[in-house]
């Protein structure tokens, strides 16, 4: 076969970055806004930051379940825009049941996070805690449903491969939500204080902000109004709505293998101790953070590989892939090194070094952090490869991959080594980071055969056109 030049392997390079920056950017605006609040309260103390850390992890537990479905919306618009750029049917319909699929899968979701001091309790988490936690949530689980309608339309952007405005709409959230929380959260500007349930309020505010943000840019800019994407929008579209769901269903359950594992990390954390809770609150912020790059060069692949694939070009796809793989991957190494190197600046955001009732925390947050700096190869590697493998939404497969990995081999071990020996919260990392480890080779590996298959098919096509016999030999 013949080999790709130097300067096409650059312009894809080129390709994924333009579009990369943006999502990237965007990415830690969305962290950011979280992280946020979990800074401002963390000034009210450890025991606060502890609850306040609870109820964000199982927020963002459901959130990123609801996210898949959200997310199956970009590989098809994707792949409908590379078969047919001008498809703007297509493209409302996918934007459309996209809409309606997060408006439904909101329904339960808001039901159980009302009863949240009951499952707290359940899972053996101080009544006390679990009682701040409830009433952090209570005002916190509203920000569902505009944050999954600002996910569809930011999927709808990032196909078009124009995803500035998301950028532009996540960064003033972030002002936003940074001066309405040291208001609200903590009694500024003469504002109540009004602690976790402040928090929530502020985010919710932030979420409605986002999704009103890009609703009018999507409606009003020239370049996007001709696809009218909130026109009829109460038409069913049964076709389109269940082909979103087989896509976006096992998209949903892959996300929620891989948070669930972390939550149960932030439940394991608990039954270890609220000093634990709080080190690894601050050292998973810290991870979450730095996982946001890869994520953005997921999505990339998503984009790429999707157009791609829409336009039947399978070197295409390979180069897409692998661009965004080894531009991911190459951040998550540089990241690993700071997390090993330099623990106590990164820690020194979320609390005060000076203040001796903060040194356990602290203490704990950099030995956590060295743990989470030698997973974040594989935890880019294996976000970006389902990235990669979404773009031809194949998506049921890496589904498998995922329980696999993150509750067949990455919790238990987490459970073993934390509570059947001595490494206590070290033990819970080191099964995150077997578990993400499993799932990097398995996702990798599926996406090196498929890509040998597309190449194979492509070469075959090649040889078929010109010599006959050689291709039958081939086959």
């Amino acid at each position: 076969m013949q080999r790709i030049p130097a300067r096409i392997w650059a312009a894809e390079f080129r390709a994924s970055l333009t579009l990369g920056w943006p999502l990237i950017l965007t990415n830690l605006s969305q962290a950011a806004l979280s992280a946020t609040d979990l800074i401002i309260i963390g000034r009210l103390g450890a025991e606060t930051l502890a609850a306040g850390s609870l109820a964000t992890s199982l927020y963002h537990a459901c959130m990123i379940f609801c996210m898949g479905i959200a997310s199956a919306t970009m590989p098809m618009i994707a792949t409908s825009l590379g078969r047919n750029r001008h498809a703007v049917r297509d493209v409302r319909r996918t934007v459309r049941q996209g809409l309606w699929s997060v408006a439904l899968v909101c329904l339960p979701f808001w039901a159980m996070l009302w009863n949240v001091e009951s499952i707290y309790v359940w899972l053996g988490q101080r009544p006390d805690v679990a009682a701040r936690s409830a009433e952090f949530m209570h005002t916190l689980q509203w920000a569902l449903l505009p944050y999954l309608g600002y996910l569809v339309l930011r999927s709808f952007l990032a196909a078009m491969q124009r995803p500035f405005w998301t950028l532009l709409i996540a960064g003033s959230a972030i002002l936003f939500n940074a001066i309405a929380g040291y208001g609200l959260i903590l009694g500024n500007f003469g504002l109540p204080q009004m602690g976790l349930k402040g928090a929530g309020i502020v985010t919710t505010c932030s979420s409605l902000w986002m999704f009103i943000g890009l609703a009018i840019v999507v409606s009003t800019h020239k370049r996007f109004r001709r696809y009218h994407l909130f026109g009829r929008f109460w038409r069913p579209d049964w076709p389109r709505f269940m082909q979103l769901w087989r896509i976006g269903l096992p998209m949903a359950l892959t996300f929620a293998f891989e948070t669930t594992i972390f939550y149960a990390a932030v439940v394991m954390m608990g039954l270890i101790g609220p000093t634990a809770l709080a080190a690894h609150a601050i050292a998973a912020q810290i991870s979450m953070l730095s996982f946001m790059v890869p994520v953005g060069f997921s999505q990339v692949a998503t984009v790429r590989v999707g157009r791609a694939n829409g336009e039947m070009d399978p070197r295409g796809v390979m180069r897409a892939g692998w661009s965004a793989y080894a531009l991911g991957v190459g951040f998550m190494a540089i990241m690993a090194m700071i997390m090993l190197l330099h623990p106590q600046v990164l820690v020194a955001a979320f609390l005060d070094l000076n203040d001796p009732s903060n040194a356990e925390v602290a203490s704990l947050a950099m030995w956590f952090l060295a743990f989470a700096g030698l997973f974040q190869i594989v935890d880019g590697a294996q976000s970006i490869a389902s990235g990669m493998l979404r773009g031809l939404q194949d998506t049921r497969v890496p589904m498998l991959f995922a329980a696999l990995g993150y509750w067949g081999i990455g919790f238990p071990l987490g459970a073993m080594l934390a509570f059947g020996t001595d490494l206590a919260g070290a033990g819970v990392w080191i099964g995150l980071a077997s578990g993400l480890a499993v799932v990097a080779v398995l996702m990798t590996g599926r996406w090196l055969l498929r890509d040998r298959l597309g190449l194979l098919r492509k070469h075959y096509r090649e040889v078929r056109g010109h010599v006959p016999e050689a291709a039958d030999a081939l086959a």
